[in-house]
């Protein structure tokens, strides 16, 4: 059976790990790739397809900034979180909490499953 990378109940999912995941330190696109992926112990795994167009989007709407820098040779882009960023990410953090809790509920069990 093949594996679903990104299912539809995921929806602002990739959003919340990236905005989580550089509020902690900034990181260039494959390396939130590897980040998301050990964090959810490969639960969730994203291609570089997803992630940056991802970046560049949140960085067009304030709430990532950017800087290039050559790296053994290449040139990575590291992203960093700004304090839209930071409201982004609250907001989103909220948001997926209630999600979470309505699931569970319906569910009829508890949080820890």
């Amino acid at each position: 059976m093949k594996r679903e990378s990104s299912p539809n109940y995921l929806n602002g999912v990739p959003e919340l790990l990236v905005l989580r995941l550089l509020k902690e330190r900034e990181m260039y696109g494959y390396e939130l790739v590897q980040a998301i992926r050990d964090a959810t112990g490969e639960a969730i795994v994203l291609g570089e397809g997803v992630i940056y167009p991802m970046l560049h989007l949140l960085e067009r709407e304030g709430a990532l900034q950017s800087r290039r820098q050559t790296v053994a040779g290449r040139s990575r882009i590291y992203y960093t979180l700004t304090p839209a960023g930071e409201k982004r990410l609250t907001q989103a953090a909220t948001a997926w909490t209630r999600i979470h809790d309505a699931v569970t509920s319906v569910l009829g069990v508890s949080a820890r499953g």
